[in-house]
């Protein structure tokens, strides 16, 4: 598998991490930038390809997050390179809206054909995955002429003022920035390792509850949309039982609303699929997508049924930025690295090489109550041992032990005990190995 990067693909440490030159520059940080702002690594970056990051000292960092599962095709893929550079030379902006060109179109295209469904589509292009989460709303509140969105526990679909609504963790997404936007419903979500009534009664359980509730609660003929994640991203990578998503869909359909996949953090070949709601075979009316589209550019999109993504009025949607030449030339490089090189496929593979290896460590360690994903979207729920209780603690420990020795992981959970993988799919598979040592070390120290 060709990383399409000169950068070394090993784990390399010359200094403690951070070094002298990242420890120096952080002050920097400090005097110029909002506190406001998290950092998950105290590092700076100098370059980065293929599955590692290297800091201005020299370390050579195996990165296990992908900045979120948006440079899935790698850092600085070469087809993603060549065309920004390519249209960078030609033009820079225009602003679509005043004066088209051809890769918004082209990117609408390949989004049209790569998403599920045979029926007419039509896209319209963004900066952000909460800006494309606030016009997917936007438009099913217009074709549907209803007010009510349903959401979900343990959800995540933006900071903005409508997506902190309709995201579910309060700290520290929501706290003090209300009021919020209203006629936002959430619905307990089908979790099966934390479900009442066990896994094995996760599916139809949840599903009855779910659908009770917004009749009972919100009244179907209020229901503009039925939004939410197949996997939840910064839920915890909480993957609902079969029957959960095609069951909502379904409902929706029968009763004259919109489903929303929301697929920011899912889509692009992550899970094994180039969208996981393929998995089930769910055809969602709207689907959003973001973060792996363009190979580290900002964009993002609404793609769905033509006749809703028409019933908009001429000028209801847009936004200045929104569908960037520069980004759109990224994108159209990104989605060809993803065909070309058959990253779906990878991910199921590197997926295989995770899960296997972390259902190996659930089995020595009692710490690890839950191993879940799909593709190369995989992650373990610390507990305390003999229960669920959350374990917090493990996880502060086990992400820095992985710091300092040169694996960057990524942390989820509404209650901040899970550890999510994401690998770009370019990651060459000693690395990967290197990086789950790493990971096992971690967790035995933190017991």
């Amino acid at each position: 598998m060709s990383t399409g990067s000169n950068i070394p693909q090993v784990r390399k440490l010359v200094t403690a991490i951070p070094g002298p030159k990242s420890q120096a520059l952080m002050q920097r940080r400090s005097d110029a930038v909002s506190a406001a702002l998290g950092m998950t690594i105290p590092v700076m970056v100098e370059k980065a390809g293929g599955g590692v990051i290297v800091d201005i000292d020299g370390n050579s960092i195996i990165d296990m997050g992908s900045g979120i599962a948006v440079v899935s095709v790698g850092n600085s893929a070469d087809r993603v390179v060549k065309n920004v550079i390519n249209q960078v030379q030609a033009f820079t902006h225009t602003c679509f809206m005043v004066a088209p060109y051809m890769g918004y179109i082209e990117v609408c295209e390949a989004l049209n054909r790569l998403t599920p469904g045979t029926g007419k589509k039509k896209s319209a292009l963004f900066n952000s995955g909460a800006e494309a989460l606030e016009n997917a709303v936007k438009i099913a509140r217009r074709f549907t002429k209803r007010e009510a969105v349903v959401v979900f526990e343990h959800g995540y679909h933006g900071r903005t003022n409508l997506t902190m609504a309709m995201t579910a963790k309060n700290m520290p997404y929501k706290d003090g920035f209300g009021p919020f936007t209203p006629e936002i419903y959430r619905m307990p979500m089908a979790y099966p390792f934390r479900w009442p009534g066990g896994a094995e009664n996760c599916a139809n359980e949840a599903l009855d509850v779910v659908l009770h509730k917004i009749e009972k609660e919100i009244g179907v003929n209020r229901l503009a949309a039925i939004v939410i994640e197949p996997i939840q991203g910064e839920g915890g990578f909480i993957v609902p039982p079969k029957g959960f998503i095609a069951g909502l869909s379904k409902f929706c359909t029968d009763n004259g609303a919109l489903f929303i996949a929301d697929e920011v953090q899912t889509g692009f070949a992550r899970t094994g699929v180039m969208f996981a709601c393929e998995d089930e075979g769910v055809v969602p009316d709207l689907i959003t997508t973001a973060k792996g589209i363009a190979g580290g550019l900002p964009l993002a999109a609404v793609t769905g049924r033509a006749d809703v993504m028409d019933s908009v009025h001429a000028g209801g949607l847009g936004g200045t930025f929104g569908g960037s030449p520069i980004a759109c030339a990224a994108a159209l490089g990104a989605i060809a690295t993803i065909e070309e090189e058959k990253l779906c496929d990878r991910a199921l593979h590197l997926g295989k090489i995770m899960r296997e290896s972390l259902l190996g460590m659930q089995k020595t360690y009692a710490i690890i109550g839950d191993v879940r994903g799909r593709g190369a979207m995989q992650a373990i729920e610390l507990v305390l041992p003999g229960g669920i209780e959350p374990n917090s603690a493990a996880l502060a420990s086990i992400v820095k032990y992985c710091q300092v020795n040169g694996v960057l992981i990524l942390s989820a959970g509404t209650y901040g005990n899970v550890i999510r993988l994401l690998p770009p799919l370019v990651m060459p598979e000693n690395l990967l190995l290197d990086a789950l040592e790493i990971l096992n070390q971690g967790i035995a120290q933190a017991i």
